[in-house]
């Protein structure tokens, strides 16, 4: 695939294109990357651009030293804000939309990732953090609670009581707490978070990305649905059964009988 220009002029949404990665940038990096109506609306766009391109691997990220402060309030006032509307006909169809991305994702995160912009990670499959970035809720301090999807993923990954510290206090986690409380994937020294990132996402585009979508729908559904070992054992065997007729499956069989490194087309 050859490289593309950016989703739109004048964007702070850009995309581009490139051996079948995609790399979406939020680069406003004067405002902390934080989104208003139209950010959402080019960062849904830009996902919609890379699903049809059908590339193999995505990379989100922020310019700057942050990855998104969130909501871009400068301009909202409070006596007429429809939280509501941005929040729930705005920013979760957006993170709906980059959890069914229909090829492996990953957010490489620096700085401050907080309200939309931690949601952004929370829709993310793979999230690596540079060590100084900062996660959790600054919301006491607005009169505000925690949105797009940080409730869950704190309470999933720390517990009631630790979700709720971090809420009253507006206290943030480091990306290196963050990861060793298992909030996320990996962390690395700020200045080789994007290096490392991208080495990882090039080398994943190259795989059988028929089935690592298996995989990532496999763990939604143990995720959204709760489901037991027995009925997640049952639904790997039905995927693993339409993989078997694909060409990745046959190439990965043949590559490791030939003793040589497989080559998947996707």
């Amino acid at each position: 695939m050859s490289e593309q220009t950016p989703a739109s002029t004048g964007s702070m949404v850009e995309l581009s294109i490139r051996d079948g990665i995609a790399e979406v940038v939020l680069n406003a990096p004067k405002k902390l990357n934080s989104l208003d109506e139209q950010g959402l609306a080019d960062l849904s766009r830009a996902y919609d651009d890379a699903a049809a391109a059908g590339v193999r691997a995505l990379l989100l990220r922020g310019e700057g030293r942050a990855f998104c402060a969130g909501r871009d309030i400068s301009a909202v006032d409070p006596a007429n804000d429809d939280a509501y509307g941005y929040l729930g006909d705005l920013v979760t169809p957006l993170l709906k939309k980059m959890a069914a991305f229909p090829a492996p994702t990953f957010a490489a995160a620096q700085g401050a990732c907080l309200g939309v912009g931690l949601g952004l990670l929370v829709a993310t499959d793979v999230v690596y953090v540079a060590d100084s970035a900062k996660i959790g809720s600054p919301f006491a301090n607005l009169g505000a609670t925690l949105d797009s999807g940080g409730h869950w993923l704190f309470t999933e990954r720390l517990g009631a009581h630790r979700t709720l510290d971090l809420i009253y206090t507006a206290d943030l986690m480091s990306g290196s707490e963050a990861v060793a409380a298992g909030l996320f994937s990996r962390v690395f020294p700020a200045d080789d978070l994007l290096e490392a990132t991208r080495a990882t996402v090039a080398r994943v585009a190259t795989g059988a990305t028929g089935a690592f979508r298996a995989s990532k729908e496999l763990v939604a559904q143990i995720r959204d649905q709760r489901l037991g070992l027995w009925e997640s054992v049952e639904d790997e065997n039905k995927a693993q059964g339409v993989l078997c007729g694909t060409e990745d499956y046959a190439e990965g069989f043949a590559a490791f009988v030939d003793k040589r490194k497989p080559h998947f087309k996707g």
